[in-house]
């Protein structure tokens, strides 16, 4: 089951890097992506320098999701604008079939838009859900999938736990998130596309830089590769590792509920 939300007041939490009421912090975030909703192929662009696309495609293919004729359920958290959920079903058989679940309206209604553009509405359904409280039963998927989200949630660990909760017995969880460049020199001009060139892009293309400087901020406050998997065995997951994507400038994270 779902653990409990800490309503306390006086608790904190970060938001980039400012210090919000954990209370609030949500709504925050919501906002965040409200903004950027139908620019978000865009802010990844950003973010990424367009890398996003191939890694993506990386994930896709670790993923590996059947291309036979076998039944398949996979469960997309965090994944509103259905980019991995099409990206999944198009590689797969006929007999898969994926749920996208976001907490963003906003972000549902476009990917509701491309599902319907791709018709593939028959086998992509969009839920209103939150990643720490998932409105799924025990042991429903055969895969969770969550792309550049996982750092937006307020506690990690309920997601973590959440995510074991929902995947069947030999179910697969995969991560995909920014991480710790560890290439030197590379990881200093990351830093300076981060902090000097992706706001001004964002306030250009976008007519605001806020959202831009939160998301940067959010990159270096999530926990690094050795810490995050770390996160990912202590939810119950076995057989964890992760793999690095350009230096990791970004990484996957993977693992088996046994």
């Amino acid at each position: 089951m779902s653990t409990p939300a800490n309503n306390n007041p006086s608790s904190t939490t970060s938001f980039g890097f400012r210090d919000v009421a954990e209370t609030e912090r949500q709504g925050l975030v919501n906002q965040v992506f409200a903004s950027v909703a139908e620019r978000y192929d865009l802010m990844n662009d950003l973010m990424s320098g367009g890398l996003h696309r191939l890694w993506k495609r990386d994930f896709v293919t670790w993923l590996n999701p059947p291309r036979s004729d076998a039944r398949f359920r996979l469960l997309d958290v965090a994944g509103g604008t259905g980019d991995i959920a099409l990206r999944v079903i198009g590689a797969s058989g006929p007999n898969a079939n994926a749920v996208i679940c976001d907490i963003s309206p906003e972000m549902l209604a476009v990917g509701q838009r491309r599902v319907d553009d791709a018709a593939l509405s028959d086998r992509i359904t969009c839920v209103e859900g939150n990643a720490e409280n998932l409105p799924f039963e025990n042991s429903s998927f055969d895969a969770y999938t969550i792309a550049f989200g996982i750092r937006n949630v307020t506690h990690i660990d309920r997601a973590l736990a959440e995510a074991y909760r929902v995947l069947r017995p030999g179910g697969r969880f995969l991560c995909l998130e920014f991480s710790e460049c560890q290439i030197p020199v590379l990881d200093r001009l990351y830093d300076f596309h981060s902090f000097e060139v992706i706001p001004r892009l964002g306030k250009l293309t976008a007519g605001a830089a806020e959202p831009y400087q939160y998301l940067v901020e959010s990159i270096r406050k999530f926990p690094k590769q050795e810490p995050f998997a770390a996160m990912v065995r202590d939810a119950g997951f076995a057989r964890v590792t992760y793999r690095n994507l350009t230096g990791g400038i970004a990484a996957m994270h993977s693992g088996w509920k046994i």
